[in-house]
């Protein structure tokens, strides 16, 4: 009888102590939703000589989309030093907590850099992943054996010789494992610890959940907060545009007055006089003007387009010839390569040599002293069959900071430019399915736009 009531007194105690433990456990997994912090605090709890339970513990989560089980964190015990007990009076109210001194430590560990490196197929027929992932069991593993099965080497991969495992479930889903040993000590894990163990995994994998539930809605909130920010954007911008479009209407019939008599006193006046002089500054300002507001106009307008079936040897055959005079002009040699054949486009025929014209007069007036253009067509052999237009200048080139920005709206090098040619005409391409992209090439600078042709060419 004697012997009988300190062995039940003994057992009490140990009840008590477990019971403990699951309770600061349990609070601990409420303090935090961080998914990191959370991680540390359930594998340091686990190793901790707090709880002296395990020498090691791992962890590894379940990414569905490439079938594997991600290694997450290793902690040994010496690394889970620093473990703070929060509101030490009251045994159940209280709770664990760990600095971010420990987890960076814990991260720098070579034992943590092995866990994290490690990946575990669960395509593959390992017993272990079988048993803990898909029918959601704890294993123990005693048999030396399992270091020699060729299914999985993560077991000896990570040195571990006796060893627990146990599965992270919520919501009947699995979430990933923990897996716990005893290297330094050799000791066995016994029934106890596997009791114990499981009632932490349970409560690890809901608050594992919980904290990638709360993350997702953070991520989505973000994703809807950004949303409503570009949609007021845009309503701002639209509003904008329709106010622009409104001021160069009101601006253009004054301008082109002021122009007109401008015109005219230019052509009564004498050559040399100063007078002449000012009316041919006021009448090349104005043409300066009315450009600038053609340009704003046209980009706040919403563009129509009039899709139909067209031939882009003949688009840059006519633009070549709308910019002959510019290129004599300039002293601007004009090279093409066109190929065979033909290519075949769905699109506004108009607006696409718009594209061209930009592109080509905007080399002119980079090369005032001469140099050369040349333009190159091929067709690019893909899924789908698109052409490439490649427009080369000797131009001197455009400087490596400036070649992100050249295609937004309002952005220009030239003294006089309205920063909104080549947002124009990158508009024009993207409602054509096409793209534009700019980079420099020996001397001078390089465009190459791609469209898709409507149907098959040879």
């Amino acid at each position: 009888m004697a012997d009988h009531i300190p062995s039940e007194k003994a057992a009490t105690t140990k009840q008590i102590t477990e019971l403990t433990l699951l309770y600061q456990f349990s609070n601990t997994m409420l303090s935090t939703i961080r998914l990191n912090k959370l991680t540390h605090l359930i594998l340091t709890a686990l190793t901790s000589g707090n709880a002296m339970l395990f020498g090691r513990a791992i962890l590894f989560l379940r990414n569905e989309k490439s079938g594997v089980l991600q290694g997450m964190l290793g902690v040994t015990r010496d690394a889970s030093e620093g473990l703070q007990i929060i509101g030490a009076e009251d045994a159940l109210s209280s709770r664990w907590d760990i600095s971010e001194e420990v987890i960076a430590r814990q991260l720098a560990s070579e034992f943590c850099s092995l866990v994290r490196a490690t990946r575990i197929d669960m395509d593959n027929d390992c017993p272990v992943i079988k048993r803990v992932i898909f029918e959601q069991k704890l294993c123990l593993i005693e048999d030396a054996g399992c270091h020699q099965c060729t299914t999985c080497s993560f077991i000896k991969h990570l040195g571990a010789t006796s060893f627990a495992a146990a599965p992270l479930v919520a919501g009947g889903k699995s979430l990933g494992i923990i897996v716990v040993d005893n290297p330094q000590s050799g000791k066995m894990v016994n029934l106890d610890d596997l009791h114990l163990l499981q009632l932490f995994a349970n409560q690890a994998g809901m608050a594992i959940e919980n904290s990638m539930l709360y993350s997702r809605i953070e991520e989505t909130h973000s994703s809807l907060r950004e949303a409503r920010e570009r949609l007021i954007h845009g309503e701002r911008l639209a509003a904008i545009g329709e106010m622009a479009a409104n001021l160069v209407h009101e601006l253009k019939n004054p301008l082109i007055t002021i122009g007109g008599f401008a015109g005219r006193l230019l052509k009564g006046l004498p050559g040399e006089s100063r007078e002449h002089h000012y009316a041919d500054t006021i009448v090349k300002e104005v043409c300066r003007l009315e450009k600038m507001l053609s340009d704003i106009l046209a980009f706040s307008r919403k563009p129509t387009i009039c899709y139909s079936a067209c031939e882009l040897g003949e688009i840059l055959r006519d633009c070549f010839s709308s910019c002959a005079t510019s290129l004599e002009d300039h002293g601007i040699r004009l090279s093409t390569n066109l190929g065979e054949g033909n290519w075949p486009l769905l699109g506004d025929a108009h607006q696409l040599k718009q594209v061209f014209l930009n592109l080509i007069l905007n080399a002119c007036e980079v090369m005032p002293d001469g140099g050369q253009i040349s333009v190159h067509v091929e067709i690019l052999r893909r899924k789908k069959r698109t052409v490439m237009i490649r427009i080369k200048d000797t131009g001197g080139g455009i400087p490596p900071d400036m070649l992100s920005q050249i295609f937004n709206p309002f952005f220009t090098t030239k003294r006089h430019g309205t920063g909104l040619g080549l947002a124009i005409v990158n508009r024009i391409l993207l409602n054509h399915n096409g793209r534009i992209e700019a980079a420099n090439d020996g001397p001078g600078a390089v465009f190459t736009v791609t469209l898709p042709l409507a149907e098959a060419a040879e």
